[in-house]
């Protein structure tokens, strides 16, 4: 069998393989949240868009949420400010937000043109848009830190609506609170608040890191996968710790919330969406709910 051969033979395997979680998920909502080096990098948001595109077109329901950090702290810079964090979260001035949501609502233009490129009708919101998301000031440790707001309400009529007219909706996440007020919320946040409104059957947060690992200095640690009390564990150790601590709390937060599966993933290896949702092995950390008896196999 000469090489052109045994390439078609691996595609048709690649294929065979995908296909019963094709099935399973036909018709079931997938809420990815996109963000950290894989939107910095050209080569690796065409991956991250076709991915979802392909999700889209074998009859998945996806849901892009989308953050922007990066490119917000560049153009803040740019008009001579300096970003300023308190425990990870950005203060922000009226000034900070204005900019904030210019460039967040350049970005979610920016999707939205990548995927119709693909052939693929795409609607780009914010939290704004029919009361998506509403929001009540968010403090830090008791500190003002301006306008970051917390969700306590998701409308996602909007959302059903738009999923119901074969749009591929992509969220920005800013949020209205009782005054009217705009507020900047945590792209990881509004992406767990969407994921338990709907009722995604998953939620996907691309990352910067490969998952979760027991020990962050051990190579050979790694977990595939956790239940939402084997996370409180790890929580519990303290060996967790910085950026991920927020993480995994949304994990468990939306698994609580009725998500059927959560991933975290390694959003700079190309096409990971596609290695974790439709390999046998999957590439990132799957979380999943305590009682499920048949997790190990059922991803």
């Amino acid at each position: 069998m000469d090489q052109g051969m045994q390439d078609v033979l691996k595609k048709a395997e690649v294929l065979v393989e995908a296909l019963p979680y094709i099935q399973k998920f036909n018709r079931k909502i997938i809420v990815v949240k996109y963000g950290g080096s894989a939107m910095s990098n050209e080569e690796l948001q065409k991956n991250v868009i076709t991915d979802v595109t392909l999700l889209k077109l074998v009859g998945f329901k996806p849901i892009i949420v989308h953050g922007g950090g990066k490119a917000i702290s560049s153009w803040v810079s740019k008009v001579g400010k300096e970003a300023e964090f308190i425990n990870g979260l950005r203060v922000t001035d009226s000034e900070t937000m204005e900019i904030a949501e210019m460039v967040l609502g350049r970005v979610n233009k920016q999707l939205v043109t990548m995927v119709q490129e693909l052939g693929v009708k795409a609607i780009g919101i914010s939290g704004k848009d029919s009361g998506l998301l509403h929001v009540k000031k968010k403090y830090s440790d008791g500190k003002d830190i301006g306008y970051v707001g917390e969700i306590d309400k998701v409308d996602p009529k909007i959302l059903y609506d738009l999923l119901d007219n074969d749009y591929l909706p992509i969220i920005a996440p800013i949020g209205l609170d009782d005054n009217f007020d705009t507020y900047n919320i945590n792209a990881d946040d509004a992406a767990c608040a969407v994921a338990k409104a709907v009722g995604a059957d998953k939620l996907a947060f691309l990352t910067d890191i490969e998952g979760v690992y027991k020990d962050i200095k051990d190579p050979e640690s790694f977990i595939s996968r956790l239940t939402c009390s084997e996370a409180d564990a790890l929580i519990a150790s303290g060996n967790i710790g910085g950026g991920m601590l927020p993480k995994l709390g949304n994990c468990t937060d939306a698994v609580r919330g009725g998500v059927n599966r959560v991933h975290i993933l390694d959003g700079r290896i190309p096409h990971c969406l596609l290695l974790e949702i439709f390999t046998n092995k999957g590439i990132g950390t799957m979380f999943m709910p305590d009682n499920d008896a048949v997790a190990a196999a059922n991803v």
